[in-house]
């Protein structure tokens, strides 16, 4: 199975690109522990749940594959998701509780798995033409 076998993995992958991102702004908040639903917007809890379901699904995609790497995503997905199930059985959250959950190294290796599989099958640029012309032109 290659990157665009699998249906809808870029939107997953960005599900739990632009979840992360919005944990890492949740965790500079400052908040104390606390129920979500006693407290203000936003909670996070269902951007949890969001990246838990896109990684499923990322594994799921994976999980007959011979590709070895793709069998390395799905162990990393499969550690990260016990972490984020971790924090999703916590009564409270926290920007503390988070902060963790972010600086774990599981949900940071599905992140650079991600990173390192998408390049592979769609580079971040296009390659740079070799232009004939001398690179310096001649002031005579």
């Amino acid at each position: 199975m290659k990157l665009t076998d699998v249906k809808n993995l870029d939107q997953e992958i960005e599900v739990v690109e632009s979840g992360y991102e919005f944990l890492l702004a949740y965790a500079a908040q400052g908040r104390p522990p606390h129920i979500e639903s006693d407290s203000p917007t936003p909670h996070a809890r269902p951007t949890l749940e969001g990246m838990l379901t896109a990684m499923a699904n990322v594994a799921d995609a994976f999980k007959d594959g011979h590709n070895e790497y793709e069998q390395v995503i799905a162990e990393d997905i499969r550690k990260a998701s016990a972490a984020i199930r971790f924090v999703l059985s916590q009564t409270r959250m926290s920007s503390e509780l988070i902060d963790n959950l972010n600086a774990s190294i599981h949900l940071r290796a599905v992140l650079t798995d991600f990173f390192l599989y998408s390049e592979v099958f769609r580079p971040s640029s296009e390659p740079e033409k070799v232009s004939q012309e001398p690179m310096y032109k001649s002031a005579i």
